[in-house]
Protein backbone atom coordinates (compact mmCIF):
# COMPACT_ATOMS: atom_id res chain seq x y z
CA UNK A 1 0.00 0.00 0.00
CA UNK A 2 1.27 3.43 -1.32
CA UNK A 3 0.25 7.11 -0.41
CA UNK A 4 -2.76 6.05 2.16
CA UNK A 5 -4.98 8.35 2.98
CA UNK A 6 -7.72 8.52 5.61
CA UNK A 7 -10.97 10.82 5.57
CA UNK A 8 -11.62 10.94 9.08
CA UNK A 9 -12.79 13.39 11.66
CA UNK A 10 -11.36 13.52 14.79
CA UNK A 11 -14.53 12.70 17.06
CA UNK A 12 -15.66 9.73 15.14
CA UNK A 13 -14.84 6.48 16.91
CA UNK A 14 -15.17 4.70 13.37
CA UNK A 15 -12.48 6.79 11.88
CA UNK A 16 -10.54 6.49 15.50
CA UNK A 17 -10.50 2.41 14.45
CA UNK A 18 -9.27 2.97 11.15
CA UNK A 19 -6.42 5.16 12.87
CA UNK A 20 -5.85 2.17 15.14
CA UNK A 21 -6.03 -0.28 12.66
CA UNK A 22 -3.70 1.41 10.74
CA UNK A 23 -0.67 2.25 13.59
CA UNK A 24 -0.90 -0.93 15.08
CA UNK A 25 0.01 -2.42 11.19
CA UNK A 26 2.85 0.23 10.55
CA UNK A 27 1.19 1.79 7.82
CA UNK A 28 1.88 5.29 7.43
CA UNK A 29 -1.18 7.66 6.39
CA UNK A 30 -2.11 10.87 5.01
CA UNK A 31 -4.90 12.36 7.55
CA UNK A 32 -7.42 14.41 5.86
CA UNK A 33 -10.49 15.94 7.86
CA UNK A 34 -14.20 15.79 7.14
CA UNK A 35 -15.76 17.89 9.36
CA UNK A 36 -19.23 16.21 10.58
CA UNK A 37 -20.70 19.58 11.54
CA UNK A 38 -19.22 22.42 9.85
CA UNK A 39 -21.12 23.91 6.91
CA UNK A 40 -23.96 21.48 7.65
CA UNK A 41 -21.48 18.81 7.45
CA UNK A 42 -19.20 18.00 4.57
CA UNK A 43 -19.61 14.70 4.54
CA UNK A 44 -22.83 15.97 2.84
CA UNK A 45 -20.78 17.98 0.35
CA UNK A 46 -21.15 16.66 -3.30
CA UNK A 47 -16.95 16.43 -3.44
CA UNK A 48 -16.85 14.05 -0.34
CA UNK A 49 -20.57 11.79 -1.35
CA UNK A 50 -18.33 11.25 -4.45
CA UNK A 51 -16.16 9.43 -2.34
CA UNK A 52 -18.37 8.06 -0.22
CA UNK A 53 -21.75 8.05 -1.13
CA UNK A 54 -23.26 7.33 2.50
CA UNK A 55 -21.69 10.79 3.53
CA UNK A 56 -19.75 9.22 6.68
CA UNK A 57 -16.49 8.88 7.74
CA UNK A 58 -13.92 6.77 7.20
CA UNK A 59 -13.17 6.48 3.80
CA UNK A 60 -9.55 5.03 3.53
CA UNK A 61 -7.94 5.37 -0.23
CA UNK A 62 -4.24 4.27 -1.26
CA UNK A 63 -2.47 3.15 -4.48
CA UNK A 64 -2.01 -0.67 -4.67
CA UNK A 65 1.69 -1.71 -5.79
CA UNK A 66 0.27 -1.79 -9.40
CA UNK A 67 -0.61 1.52 -9.46
CA UNK A 68 -4.20 0.42 -9.06
CA UNK A 69 -6.28 3.49 -7.20
CA UNK A 70 -8.25 1.98 -4.27
CA UNK A 71 -10.83 2.52 -1.93
CA UNK A 72 -12.94 1.26 1.18
CA UNK A 73 -15.30 2.62 3.38
CA UNK A 74 -16.82 1.43 6.35
CA UNK A 75 -14.40 0.72 9.56
CA UNK A 76 -14.75 -2.96 9.76
CA UNK A 77 -14.05 -3.75 6.40
CA UNK A 78 -11.58 -1.50 6.53
CA UNK A 79 -10.19 -3.45 9.25
CA UNK A 80 -10.77 -7.21 7.58
CA UNK A 81 -8.55 -5.74 4.72
CA UNK A 82 -5.95 -4.17 6.72
CA UNK A 83 -5.59 -7.78 8.44
CA UNK A 84 -5.48 -9.91 5.22
CA UNK A 85 -2.93 -7.59 3.79
CA UNK A 86 -0.82 -6.99 6.36
CA UNK A 87 -0.75 -10.24 8.55
CA UNK A 88 1.21 -9.28 11.46
CA UNK A 89 0.95 -7.87 14.24
CA UNK A 90 -2.32 -9.89 13.92
CA UNK A 91 -5.66 -8.24 15.31
CA UNK A 92 -7.42 -11.75 14.75
CA UNK A 93 -6.48 -14.84 16.91
CA UNK A 94 -5.60 -17.84 15.03
CA UNK A 95 -7.51 -19.90 16.63
CA UNK A 96 -10.89 -19.72 14.34
CA UNK A 97 -13.57 -19.99 17.33
CA UNK A 98 -11.67 -17.05 19.06
CA UNK A 99 -11.39 -15.07 15.99
CA UNK A 100 -15.40 -15.15 15.57
CA UNK A 101 -15.74 -14.53 19.45
CA UNK A 102 -13.16 -11.21 18.51
CA UNK A 103 -15.60 -10.59 15.73
CA UNK A 104 -18.14 -10.81 17.95
CA UNK A 105 -17.30 -8.59 20.58
CA UNK A 106 -16.19 -5.95 17.83
CA UNK A 107 -19.76 -6.50 16.46
CA UNK A 108 -21.60 -6.20 19.58
CA UNK A 109 -19.93 -2.14 19.83
CA UNK A 110 -19.99 -1.62 15.87
CA UNK A 111 -23.84 -2.31 15.69
CA UNK A 112 -25.27 -3.00 18.93
CA UNK A 113 -24.28 0.61 20.32
CA UNK A 114 -22.33 2.86 17.64
CA UNK A 115 -25.17 3.32 15.55
CA UNK A 116 -27.61 4.49 17.89
CA UNK A 117 -25.41 7.60 19.10
CA UNK A 118 -24.49 8.39 15.30
CA UNK A 119 -24.39 11.84 14.57
CA UNK A 120 -27.22 11.48 12.29
CA UNK A 121 -28.99 9.75 14.58
CA UNK A 122 -28.39 11.70 17.68
CA UNK A 123 -29.84 15.01 15.39
CA UNK A 124 -32.99 13.17 13.93
CA UNK A 125 -33.62 12.73 17.54
CA UNK A 126 -33.28 16.06 18.86
CA UNK A 127 -34.88 18.04 15.50
CA UNK A 128 -37.52 15.50 14.61
CA UNK A 129 -38.40 13.71 17.58
CA UNK A 130 -37.46 16.97 19.79
CA UNK A 131 -36.43 14.25 22.78
CA UNK A 132 -33.11 14.38 24.59
CA UNK A 133 -30.74 12.82 22.25
CA UNK A 134 -27.76 12.61 25.35
CA UNK A 135 -30.47 10.54 27.08
CA UNK A 136 -31.13 8.18 23.82
CA UNK A 137 -27.25 8.00 23.35
CA UNK A 138 -26.73 7.14 27.18
CA UNK A 139 -29.41 4.13 27.30
CA UNK A 140 -28.26 2.56 24.55
CA UNK A 141 -24.41 2.46 25.99
CA UNK A 142 -25.31 1.27 29.14
CA UNK A 143 -27.41 -1.16 27.54
CA UNK A 144 -24.72 -2.15 24.82
CA UNK A 145 -21.46 -1.85 27.19
CA UNK A 146 -23.07 -4.22 30.12
CA UNK A 147 -23.58 -6.77 27.84
CA UNK A 148 -19.94 -6.26 26.53
CA UNK A 149 -18.90 -6.40 30.42
CA UNK A 150 -20.64 -10.01 30.38
CA UNK A 151 -19.02 -11.04 27.17
CA UNK A 152 -15.74 -10.33 27.79
CA UNK A 153 -15.44 -12.32 30.47
CA UNK A 154 -15.06 -15.85 28.73
CA UNK A 155 -12.07 -14.34 27.16
CA UNK A 156 -10.51 -11.92 28.55
CA UNK A 157 -6.55 -11.58 29.70
CA UNK A 158 -4.64 -8.40 29.86
CA UNK A 159 -6.96 -7.69 26.32
CA UNK A 160 -10.30 -8.11 25.38
CA UNK A 161 -9.31 -11.84 23.88
CA UNK A 162 -6.30 -13.17 25.68
CA UNK A 163 -3.25 -11.31 25.65
CA UNK A 164 -2.92 -9.81 22.35
CA UNK A 165 -4.77 -7.03 20.92
CA UNK A 166 -7.63 -7.58 18.52
CA UNK A 167 -10.30 -6.21 16.84
CA UNK A 168 -12.18 -6.00 19.64
CA UNK A 169 -10.07 -3.74 21.38
CA UNK A 170 -9.54 -1.61 18.61
CA UNK A 171 -13.76 -0.74 18.97
CA UNK A 172 -13.68 -0.92 22.66
CA UNK A 173 -11.38 2.37 23.56
CA UNK A 174 -13.10 4.47 21.00
CA UNK A 175 -16.61 3.52 22.04
CA UNK A 176 -15.54 4.28 26.03
CA UNK A 177 -14.81 7.88 25.07
CA UNK A 178 -18.03 8.18 23.85
CA UNK A 179 -19.94 6.96 26.61
CA UNK A 180 -17.65 9.46 28.77
CA UNK A 181 -19.26 12.45 26.79
CA UNK A 182 -22.57 11.06 27.45
CA UNK A 183 -21.82 10.91 31.13
CA UNK A 184 -22.65 6.99 31.21
CA UNK A 185 -21.06 5.92 34.45
CA UNK A 186 -18.57 3.39 33.88
CA UNK A 187 -17.69 2.10 36.88
CA UNK A 188 -20.04 -1.22 36.53
CA UNK A 189 -17.80 -2.04 33.81
CA UNK A 190 -14.55 -2.69 35.77
CA UNK A 191 -13.06 -5.45 33.19
CA UNK A 192 -13.96 -3.14 30.01
CA UNK A 193 -12.08 -0.25 31.88
CA UNK A 194 -9.03 -2.27 33.11
CA UNK A 195 -8.60 -3.51 29.01
CA UNK A 196 -8.73 0.05 28.18
CA UNK A 197 -5.82 1.31 30.97
CA UNK A 198 -3.45 -1.47 29.46
CA UNK A 199 -4.48 -0.54 25.39
CA UNK A 200 -3.82 3.10 26.14
CA UNK A 201 -0.12 2.15 27.07
CA UNK A 202 0.50 1.35 23.90
CA UNK A 203 1.72 3.81 21.60
CA UNK A 204 -0.58 3.14 19.02
CA UNK A 205 -3.79 3.89 20.59
CA UNK A 206 -2.04 7.26 22.17
CA UNK A 207 -1.04 8.09 18.93
CA UNK A 208 -4.76 7.52 17.90
CA UNK A 209 -6.44 9.36 20.45
CA UNK A 210 -8.75 12.29 19.37
CA UNK A 211 -6.85 15.24 21.27
CA UNK A 212 -3.51 14.14 18.66
CA UNK A 213 -5.50 14.43 15.63
CA UNK A 214 -4.84 17.46 13.23
CA UNK A 215 -8.50 18.50 12.98
CA UNK A 216 -8.98 18.26 17.10
CA UNK A 217 -11.14 21.39 18.41
CA UNK A 218 -11.30 22.24 22.03
CA UNK A 219 -13.55 20.66 24.21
Amino acid sequence: MKHVRLHGYWRSSASWRVRLGLNLKGIPFEYLAVHLVKDGGQQHQPAYRAINPMGRVPTLEWTDDDGQERRLSESMAILEYLEERVPSPALLPSDAYLRARTRMLAEMVNSGIQPLQNTSVVLRVKDVLKADEKAWGAHWNVHGLTSLEAAVQATAGRYCVGDAVSFADVLLVPQLYGARRLGVDLKPFPTLLRIEAACNELPAFQAAQPDRQPDAQPV
